[in-house]
């Protein structure tokens, strides 16, 4: 029960910033409460380019989480044994930036990735 409560906190948070990263893509002037606020405003062309990848990777992290908590794609699963990892690790550097930028809106992220980072160790540990 842990294990699929974990999976669904984590995919529906991911799935919130993976909304926020493509809003900044598109254009929409959040800037301040991303990359420590460098980019007020709307990002310059360069920038929604990373939004755009950022939202990829994100996704990809989705795949891995549910295939290690045997959501979906069971062929995945040794893959995602070791891939969880990667996971845990850019959390966990999340979370700590998150906390340390010098954009006070920006740390509305951290307690996010706090709960990603914890609930992918859950799953991980399962």
């Amino acid at each position: 029960m842990l294990i699929q409560i974990s999976t669904l906190v984590f995919v529906f948070l991911t799935l919130i910033v993976i909304v926020f990263q493509l809003a900044l893509a598109m254009g929409v002037p959040w800037g301040a409460a991303s990359m420590g606020g460098k980019f007020p405003g709307k990002y310059p062309p360069k920038m929604r380019m990373v939004a755009a990848f950022n939202a990829l990777v994100l996704f990809f992290f989705c795949v891995i989480v549910l295939s290690r908590a045997n959501f979906i794609a069971p062929q995945l699963f040794s893959f995602s044994k070791t891939a969880i990892w990667f996971v845990i690790i850019f959390f966990g550097i999340s979370t700590v930036m998150n906390i340390i930028t010098p954009s006070k809106i920006e740390r509305i992220w951290a307690p996010v990735a706090a709960f990603q980072l914890i609930t992918s160790l859950i799953i991980a540990l399962s």
